[in-house]
């Protein structure tokens, strides 16, 4: 990322000079640190080394523990909440040189794949004002696409990270989960530990995303967190991508994809076949059931952590409608279902379905089934002797604000992983071009209907490509990404062009 050309204090006046410019438009950056970073800069400079990222200008979620900062997950009732102590992962960062421009921008109470709440407003994505950059991490990739930070740091339980670099034409990393401390992470699911929450970096290139891995993963972790494995940290290149088997899909029997996105994923299978891998077409066990197993297990609690970290303070209407959805008795949201079913609405009947508060003993056997998935779907990649899945990683390039959150739980392609808490990420391959952003049928689900409007106002905007493999192999999950980065070469600083004076 650096080459020692630039002294610290230049790097960052430039990256202060850009966020300047380009923050007004985005409102990515919530809690800038401006001065501070200055001043860190200058003590950087006295140093002849500080590390592996000696000077890199960096902002993080909103989320994580910064010494002097809040971390209100976007709710009013935390705006008081400060921070006595840097997170373990900001003391890491910091520690190998990075330098904190400030933090960035979240979805309200990081339930919502749109940046947007009542504490710091919306924040826009840079390929188009009108449309949302995602969430929960969207301030994150909004900023280093539109380069006022050099990498980011978010966090990542049902596509947090990912789909926010996909909206935003960057790159990022859901690590295999418990892989990154999350102590100091903000504590939204604290004592939850069916679908771990997991911290990734989103930045413009797969060598940077290992980089800062290779500082955030450093041995040690469990000295100060026992719930870490001491797993070694792997170089992605020393993979030879040519080797390797790769299962794809495209449908995963949840919602279809606009064609951009399956243009994405084949030009990419035709890519890595030229490399010499090998490709072949791979289904994946019962994806439906898959997501609806996350969705209970994620509100397992009737949504009661969530309620006691809101208080009285202020929330978006869907959120409280969730949240309050989520208490009910099973019996009730039977019949919501089942009265969404017959009104045409089979997505939203079979999310009221599985939504909601259980029982201990209906938890236990949860966690039971979520086992028996995870066996089953590495079972199948066995079968077809896999070392990584190539897929979307959601079905939708970034849509206008708004749209999303009505959309409801579409996301299986990225809840997959978090579900099976193997390590995933994404890298961005190519724009919406005119004329092929729908070929959705508009029928009597609503959703099909909102997403084919929505469709029509995507060209231009940025496609990614999900990769994924077995637990601990981000190396391989990397190789590919970085295959698929030297064929493309997608270039994020085309996001930036309404932005320049």
């Amino acid at each position: 990322m650096t080459k020692g050309e630039l002294s610290a204090r230049t790097l960052i006046a430039e990256h202060l000079r850009r966020i300047d410019e380009v923050n007004p438009h985005l409102n990515a950056i919530a809690w800038p640190m401006f001065e501070a970073a200055r001043r860190e800069a200058a003590l950087v400079d006295e140093r002849k080394s500080a590390g592996p990222l000696h000077g890199v200008p960096m902002t993080v979620k909103e989320c994580f523990e910064v010494k002097g900062t809040p971390a209100t997950l976007g709710l009013t009732s935390r705006v008081g909440h400060v921070a006595e102590s840097d997170s373990p992962l900001i003391k890491r960062l910091r520690n190998a040189g990075a330098v904190l421009l400030g933090k960035t921008n979240l979805s309200h109470l990081m339930m919502l794949l749109e940046t947007d709440n009542p504490v710091y407003g919306r924040t826009n994505n840079p390929w188009n004002l009108a449309c949302t950059p995602g969430g929960s991490s969207g301030g994150e990739a909004a900023i280093v696409a539109a380069g006022g930070s050099a990498l980011g740091l978010g966090t990542d339980i049902g596509g947090s990270v990912r789909i926010p670099a996909h909206f935003c034409g960057v790159a990022a990393l859901k690590p295999t989960s418990g892989r990154l401390s999350m102590i100091g992470t903000g504590d939204l699911h604290s004592g939850q530990e069916a679908v771990l929450d997991q911290a990734g970096p989103i930045a413009r290139s797969v060598a940077d995303l290992d980089l800062a891995m290779s500082v955030l993963a450093a041995p040690g972790q469990e000295t100060f967190d026992p719930a870490i494995a001491p797993v070694s940290w792997r170089d992605y290149r020393t993979v030879d991508v040519s080797t390797l088997r790769i299962g794809y899909y495209v449908d995963d029997g949840c919602f279809p994809c606009s064609p951009a996105i399956r243009r994405a994923v084949l030009e990419s299978v035709a890519a890595l076949r030229k490399r010499g891998a090998r490709l072949s077409e791979f289904e994946p066990p019962e994806i439906q059931n898959a997501v609806a197993l996350y969705l209970a297990l994620m509100s397992a609690d009737g949504a009661a952590s969530k309620k006691q970290l809101i208080g009285n303070g202020k929330v978006e209407k869907r959120i409280r409608s969730a949240i309050t959805f989520a208490s009910l008795p099973k019996s009730m949201r039977a019949l919501v279902g089942s009265a969404a079913e017959l009104s045409g609405q089979s997505r939203l009947g079979h999310a009221a379905r599985a939504y909601g508060r259980c029982s201990v003993s209906d938890y236990w056997q949860l966690v039971h089934r979520r086992n028996l998935y995870r066996m089953k779907f590495l079972s199948a990649m066995a079968a077809q002797q896999l070392d990584a899945v190539l897929c979307p990683p959601y079905a939708l390039p970034a849509l206008p604000h708004g749209v999303v959150r009505r959309l409801g739980p579409i996301h299986s392609h990225a809840v997959l992983f978090n579900l099976l808490g193997m390590p995933a990420g994404v890298v961005p391959i190519t724009r919406v071009g005119a004329g092929e952003e729908s070929e959705r049928e508009a029928g009597r689900d609503f959703v099909d209907r909102l997403a084919r409007e929505a469709e029509q106002q995507t060209t231009g905007m940025p496609v990614g490509v999900q990769v994924a493999a077995p637990h601990w192999r981000e190396d391989i999950v990397l190789a590919v990404m970085a295959e698929l980065e030297s064929v493309f070469k997608f270039d994020a600083k085309q996001s930036m062009e309404s932005f320049r004076c």
